[in-house]
C-alpha cells in the first residue's frame, strides 16, 4: 500500500506541475529605448563622452556596468519584479546575441534624445531613430531564429518602453551652449511641438515593427536635478521653474499623443507613465519615504548641491548610506528612488500610469 500509495502523489504531483505550467503566463519578452535613465551598458562600446562604466557607479550593484546610478535602474527593477530572467542586456555587448534576443534587449544610451542632434556635445550616442533602426536588426533575427508568425507572437505579448526626452531640454534647447538669441528664435512651445512631432513617427515606427504593448514615459522635473538647482540663478534653494515648466509642457502634448496612438493604431496598448509626477511627489515627501536628503547628489564633487561636476573617479566623495539620498549624483536617481518609481508603475493607479499600469498591461489581451 506505501508503494502504491507514494507512486500516486507522485502521479498527482506530475499533473498539478503541469497544470501550473499550462495555466502560468510565459514571461514576455522586454525591450528598452531611452537614455541614462535605463541604459545598461550600451555606450561602453562606442566612443563617447557620457559613459558610466567606472566607479562609483555601481557601487551597490556589484560593479561599474554602465549604469548611471549607483544599483539598478528602473527598468532593471520592473524586470526583475516580473521574473524576467536575469536582467535584460545592451544591444552592443558581444554576448546579446543568439537565443538571448528572444528575451528582450536593451537599446538605452546615454546622452541621447529624440531629436539626432541632441546630445551632440558628447560626440558619440544613439539617438532613438539609430536605437530603433537597431531594433529592427534584432526583429530580423528573431524572425530567422524562429519564423515570421513566432516572432510576431513574441513581439505582440512583449514589454516596451521608452524613456526618452530630457536630454532633448537639458542638453540641447537648455544647454549653456546654446545663446539665448538661439533659444529665442525657437519658443518653448515650438521646440515641444518639434519633439512630439518626432516621437510620434518614431513610436508608430516600433508599432509598425510589431510593437503592441508599450509605455512611454514623461520627463521628469528635471528642474530639481542637482545640477539645474546649481545653475538655478534666480533661485538656488528651489527647482528651476522653467526647466519644470518645459516638461510639464511636453508632458501635456505627450499624454495627448499617447491617447491619440491608442485610438489610432488597431490593437495598440500604449500606456502614459507619469514619472514628472511620482519623483515630485517623492521630492516634496522625501521624509515620508524614507529618504534624508532630497536635493543633493550623493556622489559628488563640486558644487552646493554635488551637481557642478559629473560623478566620477577620484575625486568624488559618496554618501555613506545610498539609501537616503533621492539623487545618485548630478543627473540620475539613486536606485532607492528607482525602486519607488518602478513599483509605481507596476501597481500604481491612474494617477502613476494610465490607462492601466505595468502589470495590466500585460495581462491585457
Amino acid at each position: 500500500m506505501g508503494g502504491l500509495f507514494s507512486d500516486g502523489k507522485f502521479i498527482l504531483g506530475i499533473i498539478f506541475a503541469l497544470w501550473r505550467m499550462c495555466s502560468a503566463k510565459e514571461t514576455p519578452a522586454n525591450f528598452v529605448f531611452g537614455d541614462s535613465l535605463v541604459e545598461v551598458g550600451n555606450n561602453n562600446y562606442i566612443a563617447t563622452l557620457s559613459k558610466a562604466d567606472y566607479p562609483p557607479n555601481g557601487i551597490d550593484f556589484g560593479k561599474p556596468t554602465g549604469r548611471y546610478t549607483n544599483g539598478r535602474t528602473i527598468i532593471d527593477i520592473i524586470g526583475q519584479t516580473l521574473g524576467f530572467k536575469g536582467f535584460t542586456p545592451p544591444y552592443l555587448a558581444p554576448t546579446t546575441a543568439g537565443p538571448v534576443i528572444l528575451r528582450g534587449v536593451n537599446y538605452a544610451s546615454g546622452g541621447s534624445g529624440i531629436l539626432n542632434e541632441t546630445g551632440k556635445i558628447f560626440v558619440g550616442r544613439i539617438n532613438l531613430d539609430a536605437q530603433i533602426d537597431n531594433f529592427a536588426k534584432t526583429r530580423q533575427d528573431i524572425i530567422s531564429r524562429i519564423g515570421l508568425p513566432a516572432a510576431l507572437k513574441l513581439l505582440r505579448r512583449a514589454l516596451f518602453s521608452v524613456t526618452i526626452g530630457s536630454n532633448d531640454f537639458i542638453n540641447n534647447y537648455l544647454a549653456p551652449v546654446i545663446s539665448e538669441t538661439e533659444r529665442k528664435s525657437i519658443p518653448p512651445e515650438t521646440f515641444v511641438g518639434i519633439l512630439i512631432a518626432r516621437l510620434r513617427l518614431q513610436i508608430t515606427r516600433l508599432y509598425n515593427l510589431g510593437a503592441r504593448k508599450m509605455v512611454v514615459v514623461n520627463v521628469g522635473p528635471i528642474g530639481c536635478i542637482p545640477y539645474q538647482r546649481e545653475v538655478n540663478q534666480a533661485d538656488p534653494e528651489s527647482c528651476a521653474e522653467f526647466s519644470n515648466q518645459l516638461s510639464r509642457s511636453f508632458n501635456a502634448k505627450l499624454r495627448t499623443l499617447v491617447t491619440e496612438l491608442n485610438k489610432n493604431l488597431p490593437t495598440a496598448n500604449f500606456v502614459y507613465a507619469d514619472v514628472y509626477s511620482i519623483v515630485e511627489d517623492i521630492i516634496e515627501n522625501y521624509i515620508s519615504y524614507g529618504f534624508e536628503n532630497a536635493n543633493s547628489a550623493c556622489c559628488r564633487v563640486a558644487g552646493r548641491y554635488g551637481g557642478l561636476i559629473p560623478c566620477g573617479p577620484q575625486p568624488s566623495k559618496v554618501c555613506v548610506d545610498r539609501s537616503k539620498y533621492v539623487f545618485w549624483d548630478a543627473y540620475h536617481p539613486s536606485d532607492a528612488s528607482n525602486m519607488i518609481i518602478a513599483r509605481r508603475l507596476l501597481y500604481g493607479n491612474s494617477s502613476d500610469i494610465s490607462p492601466m499600469n505595468i502589470v495590466q498591461l500585460l495581462q491585457a489581451s
